[in-house]
């Protein structure tokens, strides 16, 4: 049998047993007054969450799916985007643009640091052709939170459409939707929602359907287009509101989910993770970590801590696995080596696993002969 890890990763994260629970439910159809009723209640949590009256589409595959459908859908073959990069998951988002033949604007900022309005509001100035504006609000890669609504407010003055990728932000930190003007906002099960893989949601306003209307899309497929959705749900929505079957257990652990998130109050799910990230910072700083990331504009999602030079990245990787059963993230791409990530997803995010991880991580230094008093770890408990 396979051992269970404790989950410290950026995602997926230890899941709460009612909602792993649910999946053992009886499949159901996904169609019919019966899937009608947990599909409304469904989209009606997700829009609290997200704090939309926008469309909600949810979406069988990984939030990438949702990027793809999010910008091919909004812009024809030929036509400019401006992409923000700051790290990993910005960079994906410019090959999905490449991919459907847009002229790709890169919006950039170093590794570790956020992106600037000043710099997007020069670039809109000097492009304003472009057509909208991609960027990710919580960097996953480097736990950069971009300042997305300074960022939405430059596109919105400039007249574009924003597209964002909030996968590992939506129900983790504020992203009030509407409010802020997001045109377009993507997300996964998986990851803030505390739920599991397999399904994501996007949320799209009038803005984001006037440039879907605005061209043909026919060089833009049929199952990640946002025409194909919206049609269904017109003339479906009543009994079918999707136009593929649907993970309909997936979906009905993420109502279990977002039962949960919306009965205990949204702002006390955000500060569950604020009070996790503290924790791991303050406790990793009291045994000599240095945090990758500055304290103003790091993620309370993830956090990202250096290498230290008495030891490898991937030695603590392996033992914390192999000693406690804690499993950690690594760097991606040239940060590889170079940080380590733990994620406060899910369980990862409660009192008790917080010990057992900041503890093995003393346990650790110790095995390497650095000393460390006992319970050095917990000052931010």
């Amino acid at each position: 049998m396979t051992r269970h890890l404790k989950l410290f990763t950026p995602g997926p994260g230890d899941v709460d047993d009612d909602v792993l629970e649910t999946m053992a439910h009886p499949v159901l159809r996904h169609y019919g007054p019966e899937w009608m009723e947990i599909y409304n209640e469904t989209q009606t949590l997700l829009k609290q969450i997200f704090k939309t009256q926008n469309d909600i589409f949810i979406v069988p595959g990984a939030a990438s799916a949702l990027h793809d459908m999010a910008i091919g859908s909004l812009l024809a073959t030929g036509q400019k985007i401006v992409v923000g990069k700051n790290g990993f998951f910005g960079d994906r988002l410019q090959a999905i643009a490449e991919g459907y033949g847009l002229t790709v604007v890169p919006f950039t900022a170093p590794l570790g640091k956020p992106l600037k309005s000043d710099v997007l509001r020069k670039l809109l100035r000097e492009h304003p052709d472009a057509r909208a504006v991609a960027l990710v609000h919580h960097e996953t890669a480097t736990t950069v939170m971009n300042p997305l609504r300074e960022l939405a407010e430059v596109v919105h003055d400039a007249g574009k459409a924003i597209v964002v990728d909030a996968v590992s932000s939506l129900g983790g930190v504020e992203l009030p939707v509407d409010k802020w003007g997001i045109d377009v906002c993507a997300t996964a099960a998986n990851k803030c929602l505390e739920a599991l893989p397999g399904v994501g949601f996007v949320s799209v306003s009038s803005r984001a359907w006037e440039l879907v209307d605005s061209h043909s899309g026919l060089e833009h497929g049929w199952y990640l287009n946002l025409r194909t959705w919206r049609k269904y749900a017109q003339e479906w929505g009543t009994w079918h509101p999707s136009p593929v079957i649907l993970p309909v257990n997936n979906i009905l652990a993420v109502r279990t989910s977002l039962r949960k998130i919306v009965s205990g109050g949204l702002e006390a799910h955000l500060a569950k993770y604020a009070r996790a990230s503290l924790a791991v910072r303050s406790g990793l700083r009291n045994l000599g970590f240095e945090m990758f990331v500055p304290d103003e504009y790091a993620s309370p999602v993830v956090t990202a801590v250096k290498a230290r030079s008495e030891f490898e990245v991937a030695e603590l990787s392996k033992w914390l696995m192999a000693e406690r059963g804690i499993a950690i993230g690594g760097g991606l791409g040239e940060l590889s080596g170079k940080i380590f990530r733990v994620g406060h997803l899910g369980k990862a995010a409660t009192r008790e696993y917080l010990m057992d991880f900041l503890f093995a991580v003393e346990e650790f230094l110790r095995h390497k002969d650095i000393r460390v008093p006992a319970g050095a770890s917990l000052v931010g408990l």
